[in-house]
């Protein structure tokens, strides 16, 4: 038991320094012109250098507004996964011009690249 929170802990160390030497605040995604995207699901994904977080995201686009964001792979920390949350911020503003979660800035990144990546 001692171990396996040893083993824990140090993951979670290990990935918060692995985000922490990506620079984050280089990262800026953007909503494409979504004026003429066709009605569908479109398929994006974004690797975060330097570190393991990987995402996959499935974006479903209706009368040009994103109405669902299925995330299909996240690799990340035990604390990344509060970032999927994001989604919902996206989703309720149209737009790419969030705040990333708290705690969770990595994968909050990686999430909005791979939303953009999905669209353009």
């Amino acid at each position: 038991m001692k171990i396996s929170f040893i083993i824990s802990l140090f993951l979670i160390v290990f990935f918060f320094i692995s985000c922490k030497s990506a620079d984050l605040s280089a990262i800026k995604a953007s909503l494409p012109d979504m004026s003429n995207k066709t009605d569908g699901v479109y398929r994006g994904n974004y690797t975060l250098s330097g570190t393991p977080v990987r995402v996959t995201v499935d974006v479903t686009v209706n009368e040009n507004n994103i109405t669902e964001i299925k995330i299909i792979e996240h690799r990340r920390s035990p604390v990344g996964k509060k970032a999927e949350k994001i989604t919902e911020k996206i989703i309720k503003e149209q737009s790419l011009d969030v705040d990333a979660i708290s705690g969770a800035t990595g994968s909050s990144k990686a999430i909005l690249m791979a939303v953009e990546n999905a669209l353009q």
